[in-house]
């Protein structure tokens, strides 16, 4: 089925087509829609929409939906994301699947509400305190959203870890066409449940993969939730090795599983002399800027990070091994430039293009820029 939709409307369809079935929100500009359109849908599959006093108490029930058995979103933006900080470091620490959709606007406080920026690369990493285990998603197109909500949903609950899904405001509010697949067709992923008797079970012990098995609350195994470094048992621990080998499961089972987690593109980079790192909306004005320069006889290519935590490294270092000069163009003070510089160590330069006044990078300031430098 082929539809033209918005952005913001392909996430909550194809959340709702991954299984989602409890939203918790508080509507802010501009994920507004996504609530919108989960409150109308919702109901109509048995599924659960309530709209919560503000963002904290939103992070806070769909952790409790989750336990609770139900596949659970939340939609935000960034002023919404900075309240569900604290409780994003409780679902990383419980190991609580969870999606929350933010669609970034300009910051900080207030900021800049309607307007585009992709100043919460380094927040959705980052902005809970500790270490801690998160996924992040950042498609650039509407067809994107759409597979990269339901590919995000499938990594939140195979990793049972909170998984942010990264839209700037362009993107969710542009429309494109969309083919829209049969939803039985859809790959989901269902939680695996403990297999032994309540007496054996420990909640928090890990397979191979590190992830353990998920018991739903009301399904007849009883055990204990914490904030707190706990054990296997679930209940908290204040033991050096206990707290090692938890610490290290919770932050290996991302590690060690990178492979499966990364996503990326490489776009006419077979030949390319120079490159430009691009996300989200600015890799759209990437592939409109490598047309024009390529006319010109300058051989350049795109590398796009699908998955940006967590972060493409060994990818983005074996993508530039021929490459002159990486160019980054993006709408805050240099956040992916900051990482380009860390994995790439001095040995290519990074030449970084910012734009923070509320307005996306035009084709034609990134083609002059890039002109400049070569």
């Amino acid at each position: 089925m082929i539809k033209l939709l918005q952005g913001n409307e392909a996430c909550a369809y194809a959340a709702l087509a991954a299984g989602v079935r409890f939203f918790a929100g508080y509507p802010i500009t501009p994920s507004t829609e996504i609530a919108e359109i989960m409150s109308m849908e919702l109901p109509k599959r048995g599924g659960k929409f309530i709209q919560m006093e503000d963002e904290l108490a939103s992070m806070a029930a769909i952790i409790g939906g989750s336990l609770g058995g139900l596949k659970s979103m939340t939609a935000t933006s960034g002023p919404g994301l900075s309240l569900m900080q604290e409780n994003i470091g409780y679902a990383s620490i419980t190991e609580t699947p969870t999606l929350i959709v933010n669609v970034q606007r300009g910051g900080p406080s207030t900021g800049l509400p309607t307007m585009p920026s992709q100043s919460d690369i380094m927040a959705a990493k980052w902005g809970s305190h500790g270490d801690h285990p998160i996924i992040v998603t950042y498609p650039h197109t509407v067809p994107e959203i759409y597979n990269e909500t339901i590919r995000s949903v499938y990594l939140s609950e195979k990793y049972r870890v909170p998984v942010i899904l990264l839209l700037d405001e362009v993107i969710g509010h542009m429309r494109e066409k969309i083919e829209i697949p049969d939803e039985n067709t859809i790959e989901k992923f269902d939680r695996k449940v403990p297999t032994v008797p309540n007496d054996w079970f420990f909640p928090f012990e890990g397979n191979l993969e590190g992830v353990p098995p998920f018991a739903s609350f009301g399904e007849g195994y009883r055990y204990h939730v914490t904030g707190l470094v706990h054990d296997v048992d679930g209940f908290p621990t204040s033991k050096h090795s206990q707290i090692e080998r938890f610490m290290n499961r919770l932050i290996g089972k991302i590690d060690n599983n990178v492979n499966d987690i990364l996503k990326w593109e490489e776009y006419n980079m077979e030949d390319a002399e120079y490159a430009i790192l691009a996300a989200g909306c600015i890799a759209r004005t990437a592939r409109d800027t490598i047309k024009v320069l390529r006319e010109k006889g300058i051989k350049i290519g795109l590398i796009r990070p699908v998955t940006i935590w967590p972060f493409m490294e060994q990818p983005l270092i074996n993508a530039t091994k021929k490459i002159k000069k990486l160019f980054v163009p993006e709408l805050n003070l240099g956040m992916l430039s900051l990482e380009a510089n860390r994995v790439l160590k001095g040995k290519l330069e990074v030449c970084p293009y910012n734009k923070i006044n509320g307005e996306i990078i035009y084709p034609s300031e990134l083609e002059k820029f890039i002109e400049e430098e070569i």
